[in-house]
């Protein structure tokens, strides 16, 4: 019969610790809000006390796509073309406590991307018609886990 050293033991212990602080995704689920933002929830687990001060780091990235135009007094879309669509990268980073399980239940909010230069003509009110998000990603930094959320995200409220 073998004998197990005392050192064998304590890697197999030092193992099982690692293990069991396996950072990952539970869940990542993302829908968009009224206000046209992109919102990203999370359940993470495996992750003991956190990073070297305490909190987990996510950044959260999307390409955004959001179109802008015009009402009028009358609530209505003029004929003319007076609408622009933005696109462009989207980026949020928060650091969230762990639970005293090792794990976090959390949600990111980016967006929309504003209608930068376009305005409208006077009596006319700028209004945000439709919103969508692709290639959303959410990236735990302190332990490099990550969530490709599949799909696109998108929204409208006034179809011009």
């Amino acid at each position: 019969m073998r004998r197990i050293s005392v050192g064998m033991i304590f890697l197999l212990g030092i193992a099982a610790v690692v293990f069991a602080q396996a950072a990952v995704f539970h869940t990542a689920d993302a829908t968009v809000n009224s206000a046209g933002a992109l919102v990203v929830s999370w359940d993470e687990r495996g992750l003991g006390n956190g990073g070297t001060d305490g909190l987990v780091h996510y950044t959260l990235t999307a390409d955004a796509h959001a179109t802008y135009g015009c009402i009028n007094g009358g609530g209505n879309h003029p004929k003319a073309t007076n609408k622009e669509t933005v696109n462009g990268p989207l980026t949020s980073d928060i650091a969230l406590p762990v639970s005293k399980n090792g794990r976090i239940i959390g949600s990111l909010t980016v967006g929309p991307l504003d209608a930068g230069n376009f305005s409208c003509p006077g009596g006319q009110a700028l209004v945000l018609g439709s919103v969508l998000y692709e290639n959303v990603s959410l990236t735990d930094t302190t332990f490099g886990s990550s969530a490709g959320i599949a799909g696109s995200f998108s929204r409208t409220f006034i179809a011009f």
